[in-house]
């Protein structure tokens, strides 16, 4: 498990410095002046053009350069907006909070609903349920979701009134904004109305939630029904009803852990298809995230930012990757061993 960890741990930071040298050559790529591109200071006279001048060693080499960049990237330093003028870093963090807050509750709510609904469709083979479960996953699937977004505005906020249209928080709840992430960030502040604002905070967060989750829902409800079938079909399974112990029994305590394993295995894959739908989520529910923030960026020309977004978007990607590889190879020690020879 550790040579298995640390070839995961090196792939990953090998791609991050990929992704370093890709966002390092866009200042260069991109119109203007490469220096105000990364810090977005565009008076070239000024003491702080100097300053960030001098911290990234614009006098010397391109590979001095570069470390420059670099090092200002671990210590935070991503300069600042081209259009607000605040720090790219501490802006990027709220919006990261929003956006993972959007991310792991679609997630958990297509793993919750699509994993049992895999395996009831498995053990109704065929039958009229599992017809109408995959049916309608298949339905759910092929919607685009910036249509099916707006479908849901239009149904649940429109016409019904069960949701507002769009943002975090009604405006009113004068909630002070420290980790991005809205349900956190009541529970944590003084706010008089915290549970009013709570209950206003949910209000608002269910109907992007769905609209994320739809998508990552069917295909792991689909892949839990395969892996099912698959399972059902082995010989231990049929050797387990041959000494009499109950079809509940073997679905718990047989069928059902064997079946999670190529499941675990799609989450990583899943969660990176989310991450793109999540930013037409993000834009439509006008969520202050990542994903709107980026495309805000790429709007407004602001180059400092869309550096920041890219390089947030793509290191979460690849972390949550990593990290469910790890977990799956740890929970499942073949694989590892098919995969590596490991013994």
């Amino acid at each position: 498990m550790i040579r298995y960890t640390l070839r995961r741990v090196v792939l990953f930071l090998f791609t991050l410095w990929l992704l370093t040298l890709f966002l390092f050559a866009l200042n260069f790529s991109f119109p203007g002046d490469p220096l105000t591109n990364m810090t977005g200071i565009a008076d070239n006279t000024s003491e702080a053009y100097r300053l960030a001048a001098e911290q990234r060693q614009f006098g010397g080499t391109l590979i001095e350069q570069y470390l420059g960049f670099i090092q200002q990237l671990i210590q935070g330093n991503w300069g600042q907006s081209l259009v607000t003028e605040r720090p790219v870093f501490e802006d990027g963090l709220t919006a990261l909070g929003a956006s993972l807050e959007l991310s792991l509750l679609a997630m958990l709510v297509a793993f919750v609903f699509g994993a049992p609904l895999g395996i009831y469709a498995a053990i109704q083979q065929r039958g009229f349920l599992d017809r109408v479960i995959m049916g309608s996953g298949l339905s759910a699937y092929s919607i685009p979701v910036f249509w099916l977004a707006q479908l849901c505005i239009l149904l649940f906020a429109v016409k019904l009134g069960w949701a507002p249209i769009s943002s975090q928080i009604n405006p009113l709840y004068d909630v002070p904004t420290t980790t991005g992430a809205i349900l956190i960030d009541i529970s944590i502040s003084d706010y008089e109305y915290k549970q009013a604002a709570l209950r206003d905070a949910l209000n608002h967060l269910w109907l992007p939630v769905a609209v994320l989750a739809i998508m990552p829902l069917t295909m792991l409800m689909r892949i839990t029904r395969n892996a099912m079938l698959d399972v059902l079909s082995h010989n231990y399974i049929r050797a387990a009803r041959a000494r009499g112990l109950s079809e509940t029994r073997i679905l718990l305590r047989h069928s059902i852990p064997n079946s999670m394993q190529p499941v675990v295995r799609q989450l990583g894959l899943q969660f990176s298809m989310l991450m793109s739908n999540l930013i037409v989520t993000e834009v439509i529910f006008n969520w202050p995230g990542v994903g709107s923030w980026l495309v805000k960026a790429i709007y407004e020309r602001d180059y400092p930012v869309l550096q920041a977004g890219l390089l947030m978007f793509a290191t979460l990607i690849l972390f949550v990757n990593v990290a469910v590889e790890l977990f799956h190879a740890w929970r499942y020690p073949q694989v590892r061993k098919e995969l590596y020879a490991e013994h």
